[in-house]
């Protein structure tokens, strides 16, 4: 079902979909197959209700993200569950800890929207008054990838609705039934009708739709980047904020603490199963310590990554979400190898398990830098190591890539570490931490020029996209 104008409806069409799971392969849900009159629908309801919501104080509508905050806690088990059993990540190692970020942006947007303020400038007229306001865009359309089904959604949706908007919401036909069970906490918490919408279906069509519909007035995505080029496109003179694909390297340089290159290698390549756009996609390594980096990143994997079923408290890592993510992994490989990398573990599918999605974390020494696993965004569990010869190549290759979101660099040297942040074209660098480490309140995206996207996700900097800037003039009394 979808939920619109306060209610749950089914398709205008009838037509639904099964949901399966990467896990098992078993059907998990039907869900309702969304259309473009779906899409309108939910736009005209959104489009009815935001004067009312606007219309509430900040600390009005504070109150009701906090109560959406408080439902989510006390169904936390239940969309644990929903989440490994519909993405395939696992329950102890991760989907808890999803679910509890997603009450951390929730929160954090509530509190948000009781701090954002305007400015008070001076006029250059005696006597006048200037006042800069903060006004809501209006109708904030929002498409979300499959790969974070819940907080990915939040980090939209709730400064969206924090800001004043209202929101029609599109996910992943992948995770259905994940965005489903965020929706109804959303539901359960009382907002007015129509501010919150959720429509299900194809991208192409229900997406494209909300991207494109004269109703919305502001656009965010989250996604790849051929697919964030369409929402573009479609989005056109809209306000749009669009955090897109990355290629991040981790750099590992001679004088590098390996012992905490390699911790931060396991979670840069293996969270989510390598499936983050924030992922070590490939390990920028000098020659001098490539193969003694290599063989011990091989031996942590071999020890501490475990393949297996989600559900098992001892599995760290469950199966790809997707054929499509699979298929690219088996490719990517492939590739390397045929251009004489070595596979130090893993490389190819698992056997024996439920499904054909299970891909073992694998290692790949001896990379070439132009390689599809170094230069493409790969999406899986893989290390792909490349030698380079020192800090100099680290950054031409960085900025070579045409992707500029996020790069990380290991080094003793924290001058070197600076130099590196100030010459790679990235909306992100981490000094000594994994490329997967960020903080949710931060501004985060790519960098201009980039096929990383445009504007900034995080806390309140995603408001710099939802509202606009009203100018008002008092004259002299």
């Amino acid at each position: 079902m979808m939920f619109v104008d306060g209610e749950w409806w089914a398709a205008k069409s009838g037509a639904t979909f099964v949901a399966t799971s990467p896990a098992t392969g078993e059907a998990i849900g039907t869900v309702a197959q969304g259309d473009r009159d779906d899409a309108r629908e939910a736009i005209d309801a959104a489009r009815r209700a935001t004067a009312q919501w606007a219309g509430l104080s900040a600390f009005e509508r504070a109150a009701l993200l906090h109560r959406v905050a408080d439902v989510i806690e006390g169904r936390r088990d239940s969309l644990a569950r929903t989440l490994t059993l519909d993405q395939g990540k696992p329950l102890h190692a991760e989907a808890y800890d999803e679910v509890d970020e997603l009450i951390v942006y929730w929160r954090t947007a509530a509190e948000d929207a009781k701090r954002s303020g305007g400015l008070l400038p001076p006029s250059s007229s005696r006597g006048t008054r200037a006042m800069l306001i903060r006004r809501p865009r209006g109708v904030v359309g929002i498409i979300t990838p499959w790969n974070w089904p819940y907080t990915m959604p939040a980090e939209l949706i709730a400064p969206a609705l924090a800001a004043g908007n209202t929101v029609v919401w599109t996910p992943a036909p992948s995770t259905s039934i994940a965005a489903i069970a965020l929706a109804k906490c959303v539901a359960a918490a009382g907002l007015p009708p129509g501010v919150f919408n959720l429509v299900t279906g194809p991208g192409p069509v229900v997406g494209d739709e909300i991207a494109r519909n004269p109703g919305t007035d502001a656009v965010a995505f989250i996604g790849s980047t051929v697919t964030g080029r369409h929402v573009a496109a479609a989005a056109a003179g809209k306000a749009t904020l669009l955090e897109m694909g990355g290629n991040g390297p981790l750099v590992v340089l001679e004088d590098a603490d390996l012992d905490r290159a390699v911790e931060g290698a396991l979670t840069a390549c293996f969270l989510c199963a390598g499936q983050s756009c924030t992922a070590g996609e490939r390990l920028l390594v000098h020659h001098s310590r490539a193969e003694e980096f290599a063989w011990r990143l091989a031996a942590a994997v071999r020890d501490r990554i475990r393949l297996g079923d989600p559900f098992d408290a001892a599995t760290t890592m469950g199966p790809l979400n997707n054929a499509g993510v699979a298929d690219k992994m088996s490719a990517h490989v492939a590739d390397a190898v045929d251009r004489g990398a070595l596979v130090l573990t893993g490389g190819e599918p698992a056997k024996g398990f439920p499904t054909d999605l299970y891909w073992p974390a694998t290692v790949l020494a001896g990379v070439p830098a132009d390689a599809l696993v170094a230069t493409e965004e790969t999406f899986g569990p893989v290390a792909p190591i490349v030698g380079i010869s020192g800090l100099d190549e680290a950054i031409a290759l960085t900025n070579a890539s045409r992707y500029g979101l996020l790069a990380a660099i290991y080094t003793a040297d924290l001058r070197q570490g600076l130099h590196f942040a100030d010459a790679v074209r990235t909306g992100w660098v981490n000094i000594n931490e994994s490329t997967n480490y960020w903080e949710s309140h931060l501004p985060f995206g790519g960098r201009s020029g980039s096929d990383s996207g445009i504007g900034r996700v995080g806390g309140a900097h995603a408001m710099d996209t939802f509202t606009e800037l009203q100018t008002v003039i008092i004259g002299p009394a």
